[in-house]
Parts: structure tokens; sequence; C-alpha cells
């Protein structure tokens, strides 16, 4: 049984990574979380390690997976789900025009069509 937040150092990634934590406590389920920008360096970066420090002692975060470089950001995510089990797929969004939802696609979209589990859209202003 796992929450997976689909984490980016934005608003919307912290807002993402703040519900998962609440829906992984009131869960009493594992945390996994997928880190959408690929991965630079070794280490985690500074933003989401100062937000994995506030998550609480009874809730085990899973090892970071990083999304591979050129792997699109959707079909991360469902796949990552796919392959945690995920009961609960949390992601941060922000608000697009028509246009640009009509020209670039929505990520939000695809991923609350193809998860297999339940997603949880969560913008910016989540305290």
């Amino acid at each position: 049984m796992t929450v997976l937040v689909a984490y980016n150092e934005s608003p919307q990634g912290e807002a993402a990574m703040r519900a998962a934590v609440a829906e992984a406590t009131r869960r009493k389920q594992e945390l996994a979380v997928l880190v959408l920008t690929p991965q630079t360096g070794p280490k985690v970066p500074a933003a989401l390690a100062h937000l994995l420090d506030t998550v609480p002692g009874s809730v085990t975060v899973a090892p970071i997976v990083f999304r591979a470089e050129h792997a699109d950001v959707a079909d991360a995510i469902v796949d990552q789900a796919e392959a945690v089990s995920a009961d609960l797929v949390v992601i941060g969004s922000r608000k697009h025009s028509s246009v640009g939802k009509f020209l670039v696609g929505s990520t939000t979209q695809r991923v609350l069509l193809d998860s297999p589990a339940p997603v949880l859209v969560v913008k910016a202003g989540y305290a």
C-alpha cells in the first residue's frame, strides 16, 4: 500500500508533497517519491530533502526515484504508479490557458486518464 507523489521543485510540487505526506499519514501507507526532474547528481535536491525532513516518523519513505531524462512526464508517473502498486497518485497542477492545453497537451489529464490508481490533483495553494 503506497501513496506516490510526483514531485518537482515548484510551488505545485511542494503542495503535492505536503498533500501526499498527509495522505500517507492518514492512510498509514508508505510514501513513494518520483522526482520529475531528471537526476543530475548523486544527491536529493535540497528543497526535497527539506520536505522529507518534515515527514512524520510513522511514515516509511521508499527510496527516491528520478524520471529518466528522455521519458515523458505523464508516462513516467503512470509507469511508477504501476511499479509501486500505488493506491493513490498525488500530482501538482498549475493553470494553463485553453490554447496552452491544446498545443502542449495536459500531463495532468493524461495521468488522470491512464493512472492505475485514483489521482489527487493539488494546486499550489495547498497548505
